[in-house]
């Protein structure tokens, strides 16, 4: 892969922070609280720019931005004690509330946006031939060979590869606890009339062993599939319901520890290496996949955003919830401030563990 490809995540990940930062902008803005900062990355500072009480900074570490605000953690003086009307903490809970689910909701709304826009541009399928079979896979072990068309999963007919690992990887999935899941395949073998069914033991997908059964598609033969323009948004919809559900699956195994953590934890630099992929195939299957891949970080960004886990948005709005619970009594700001502090400390280390494991992982 040529390296310049990796640059491709530079928009893409440009565009997934600016929108949510500006979520949180726009709604402060409207709420009447002062924005002092709006930043893209994270210090230290490369550029900036001052436009009236807001500054608009550009910084070197491209993991994130922030949109800085008085008052953050629920203080409503400034720092010589005076009451501060326009603070983040002197607006009431729904009103901080909403500002703190304003990066999430806009990037859930990009993500039916971008998911829209890769089904209305169209993409690329392939037939569910068989180019290749793993030796000592589930599918070498049940005979399956090089030229054999699937054509049935459980008895549900299938035109397309990516029907066949979508189908196998939620059978699998839904018996998260057995080493082996055992499915049938209707068989059209090469050169054969008639299919024939072959029950397949399927092993649960990792970083190793990418596949349940073993196989890879042919690389020729592609077909072209663009839906009427109408059903772009009703597709982009149901691709984040599935999407949703795939991510619930995936840590379920997690939890389990039929996956392991390491894989399937992805950092930055994974990110940025699937990205620089994904964009070096757009010559052979269009830009849909990468339109795609971008509403699923986008996905991902607003559902990681709202973990309660302090320093997020989510832990924030524990907090504001806390408050709720207790009547309008807060926790002091200084226990918010140590809390979230603590919480992104975490954070970043959790980021450079996962960043550590990426750069391992290139390249296996």
């Amino acid at each position: 892969m040529n390296p310049l490809f990796l640059l491709v995540a530079v928009p893409v990940f440009g565009l997934l922070v600016i929108v949510h930062e500006f979520g949180h902008f726009i709604v402060a803005k409207r709420s009447g609280i002062r924005v002092e900062e709006f930043a893209i990355g994270f210090p230290p500072r490369l550029a900036s720019l001052q436009r009236g009480e807001t500054k608009y900074s550009i910084n070197l570490l491209p993991i994130g931005g922030y949109v800085k605000m008085p008052g953050e953690n629920g203080e409503t003086t400034d720092a010589s004690g005076v009451y501060d009307p326009r603070s983040f903490g002197s607006k009431r809970a729904g009103i901080r509330a909403a500002v703190l689910l304003a990066g999430v909701t806009m990037n859930f709304l990009l993500a039916i946006v971008l998911f829209s826009a890769s089904e209305a541009v169209g993409h690329v399928e392939y037939p569910p031939v068989v180019a290749a079979v793993e030796k000592g896979s589930p599918a070498d072990k049940a005979g399956i060979q090089v030229g054999d068309r699937i054509v049935a999963v459980n008895g549900r007919d299938i035109q397309y590869f990516s029907q066949l690992v979508e189908l196998s990887n939620g059978i699998v999935g839904q018996q998260p606890d057995e080493k082996t899941v055992p499915m049938d395949l209707d068989i059209l073998h090469k050169g054969a009339t008639q299919a024939v069914t072959i029950t397949v033991n399927a092993r649960h997908p990792d970083n190793v062993h990418p596949g349940p059964l073993g196989i890879t598609r042919t690389s020729s033969d592609a077909i072209a599939i663009r839906p009427p323009l109408w059903q772009a948004p009703l597709l982009g919809v149901q691709d984040i319901g599935k999407v949703t559900v795939g991510l619930y699956q995936g840590i379920g195994q997690v939890v389990r520890g039929v996956i392991p953590a390491n894989q399937a934890v992805t950092g930055p630099v994974g990110i940025v290496n699937i990205t620089g992929q994904t964009a070096s195939e757009i010559g052979q299957v269009g830009f849909s996949p990468l339109l795609f891949l971008a509403g699923f970080l986008s996905l991902n960004l607003a559902i990681f955003n709202l973990l309660p886990v302090p320093g997020l948005d989510g832990g924030r709005l524990l907090f504001v919830l806390i408050e709720v619970l207790r009547r309008g009594k807060r926790v002091s700001p200084q226990r918010e401030a140590i809390v979230h502090l603590i919480g992104m400390a975490v954070l970043l280390g959790f980021v450079l563990l996962v960043t550590i494991n990426d750069v391992s992982n290139i390249g296996h």
